[in-house]
């Protein structure tokens, strides 16, 4: 079984996908720091790797079909990835949403604890992080519907949506996908 968690930023998907795939034993894989290592690589954050992609599909089909591949030749394992569901299509598809101002603070908060995280930028402020989190959203839309036509946050595609506004903590999200796949007889 391959279990593809997809959502906003600052929803928690790599928390979640991390711990995930500890409670099951499973490896984990995010299309995210790979997106990272492929910005900091050409000396651009991931926002501005990003808009580059709405005319450079090349930012994109890298990790894209590093995902296929991985579905199409692996099993038991937690993916993390804004499109992972679409390219992985027979998996336990997850999205986790966040408000807008909640996934700001996050976000903000993440890289002041951890300023190693040198893909991500350094917002002044949740406000600012919220209004980039927005434009990237955007952004993602963009490229997805052009590249792929996929409209990648219709929730329609998920087996499991979760808003993770109220969760402050990762464990809690990831009980309920535990709980939801047991429900299904999945695991």
């Amino acid at each position: 079984m391959i279990i593809s968690i997809a959502g906003d930023p600052g929803s928690g998907k790599t928390s979640v996908a991390r711990l995930l795939s500890g409670r099951l034993g499973w490896p984990w894989y995010s299309m995210g720091d790979l997106r990272g290592k492929m910005a900091l690589e050409r000396g651009l954050t991931i926002d501005e790797l990003n808009q580059l992609g709405e005319t450079d599909p090349a930012t994109d089909t890298a990790v894209d079909d590093y995902a296929r591949r991985l579905g199409e030749t692996d099993n038991n394992f937690v993916i993390e990835g804004r499109l992972a569901w679409h390219f992985i299509p027979h998996s336990f598809k997850v999205f986790l949403s966040c408000e807008h101002k909640e996934a700001g603070r996050r976000v903000y908060g993440a890289k002041k604890r951890d300023p190693s995280r040198r893909d991500e930028p350094a917002y002044s402020s949740p406000e600012e992080a919220e209004r980039e989190i927005k434009k990237r959203i955007e952004s993602d839309a963009r490229r997805y519907l052009k590249h792929y036509g996929v409209v990648f946050n219709d929730q329609k595609n998920f087996d499991l949506v979760i808003d993770t506004t109220a969760h402050k903590k990762p464990e809690q999200t990831v009980e309920k996908i535990l709980a939801a796949l047991k429900t299904r007889r999945k695991v």
